[in-house]
């Protein structure tokens, strides 16, 4: 059971950029890594590292690299869906050379962290962003901070909110929180004609959709 948990980020004027700059730049990079999965028809997320993060690199410098790796992680996720999942209409054709559709990243797409990027300790959140780290103060409830303590952190993504940004937390759990129950983790503000890849797994990502002619 996968138990979800949402902290909202108040931001000021000057975080708010620098996220909304860290979360356009991460899309832009997702959609590079985007279409070399296609073309090769390559999502394994150690083959697809191997093939995008030398590009990604020299492509994105100022996104790093532990960011450039999450990229190629997000892609990977939603190429699993969107080309694997049996209820995706992307799924793959049953002729092995008819051409994939391109998944395409909006700038609203989540950008997901890792220990590297994003740490909290004594109720201090800090994260990774293009021009250097940022700083919240977090007031965690008590069973969040228990999930925080003894369950396994699976995922976390940086997300928009209606206002602002919120994180998104998930968790190896035997029970679902009520966070989880009484907000589904579905896509929010799509933009007109994209595919958002969920409910079926996690947190997905905005996409569009692009079909390949033959």
């Amino acid at each position: 059971m996968t138990a979800v948990v949402r902290i909202p980020l108040h931001c000021s004027a000057e975080q708010h950029e620098r996220l909304l700059s860290l979360q356009a730049e991460f899309s832009r990079a997702c959609n590079v890594v985007s279409q070399l999965a296609r073309n090769n028809r390559c999502w394994n997320r150690v083959a697809l590292h191997h093939l995008s993060y030398r590009l990604v690199r020299q492509t994105f410098p100022n996104l790093g690299s532990q960011m450039a790796c999450n990229a190629i992680y997000s892609v990977c996720r939603a190429c699993r869906w969107a080309y694997q999942h049996p209820e995706s209409p992307l799924k793959l054709p049953a002729e092995p050379t008819a051409p994939l559709a391109l998944i395409i990243f909006l700038p609203t797409a989540p950008v997901y962290f890792d220990r590297h990027t994003l740490n909290i300790a004594q109720g201090e959140l800090s994260m990774y962003t293009l021009d250097g780290r940022i700083h919240f103060k977090l007031a965690i409830s008590p069973e969040h901070q228990q999930r925080f303590i003894n369950e396994k952190l699976k995922e976390v993504a940086l997300t928009q909110a209606p206002q602002s940004f919120e994180l998104v937390f998930w968790f190896d759990s035997e029970q679902p929180s009520a966070s989880a129950a009484a907000r589904p983790p579905t896509a929010l503000d799509l933009e007109p004609n994209s595919l958002a890849v969920g409910p079926l797994i996690s947190q997905p990502p905005y996409i569009e959709t692009q079909r390949i002619p033959a």
